[in-house]
């Protein structure tokens, strides 16, 4: 694993974003897994200037979502659809038919799976695959259990990721309780893991995933086994683990 360390927020979306974008230059029809949340926003927009600029062509690429929520339609405002539309796919040159996110609305969980992975497959591998980790070492929503889970499959939420989204939902019982996610085995597949970390509420989840045991009850741990992980952090995130990286 290879740890870069920054003074903030703004530069580690700046290096995260570096790194997509020579992926993109060097493979201009390469696969790109991308992540949701408050964490890989700065590197949208700084890929969003730097399209604008001229220097980067999104046409060829392909990029693959981890995950989404179960029953929301990918126009409601709170769907992972919704977000990367918003925030990242209207604003750059990419056919939309190349985006592919789990579609929210196939309620039969075996046929959202089963078609997810067919387009993993499809694509014939991630290039570079962006990741968020959560509070309690999710990646993707593969939450902690007893076991790491291979491919897509609909996960019950666990309660500290459900109070986490709730300040994105007008009442807490509109916040989703399941959601479609890549599996771990989906993800380690990939070809280059980039991680992003953000904020002193990250450092003991940055400690316990990353130089900790490798455990279905922290799932991020099990990236210590890909051969090839970035882990981009600020210092706050890094604060525990600094004399070891």
């Amino acid at each position: 694993m290879k740890f870069i360390s920054t003074e903030d927020y703004y530069h580690m979306s700046r290096v995260a974003a570096n790194i997509i974008s020579a992926q993109v230059i060097m493979k201009p029809s390469c696969v790109l897994g991308l992540a949701t949340g408050s964490t890989p926003l700065g590197i949208y927009k700084q890929l969003i200037r730097w399209y604008e600029k001229g220097d980067l062509d999104f046409s060829q690429v392909t990029t693959i979502n981890l995950d989404e929520y179960k029953a929301l339609s990918p126009d409601n405002n709170q769907s992972y659809r919704y977000f990367m539309n918003e925030n990242f796919f209207n604003h750059i040159n990419i056919p939309k038919g190349k985006t592919y996110v789990p579609n929210g609305l196939e309620l039969n969980e075996a046929k959202a799976c089963s078609d997810y992975n067919s387009i993993i497959q499809s694509a014939h591998g991630i290039d570079l695959q962006l990741l968020g980790i959560g509070l309690n070492g999710h990646i993707g929503f593969n939450e902690p259990g007893g076991a790491f889970e291979k491919e897509t499959h609909c996960v019950d939420l666990a309660e500290s990721t459900i109070q986490a989204n709730a300040r994105f939902f007008q009442s807490f019982d509109d916040v989703p309780k399941q959601a479609y996610t890549m599996g771990i085995k989906s993800i380690m597949q990939a070809k280059k893991i980039l991680v992003v970390v953000s904020g002193a509420n990250k450092a003991d989840i940055v400690k316990e995933a990353f130089f900790g045991p490798v455990t279905p009850k922290v799932p991020a741990s099990i990236l210590q086994l890909h051969p090839d992980t970035t882990i981009i952090g600020d210092k706050d995130a890094f604060q525990k683990v600094r004399d070891s990286i």
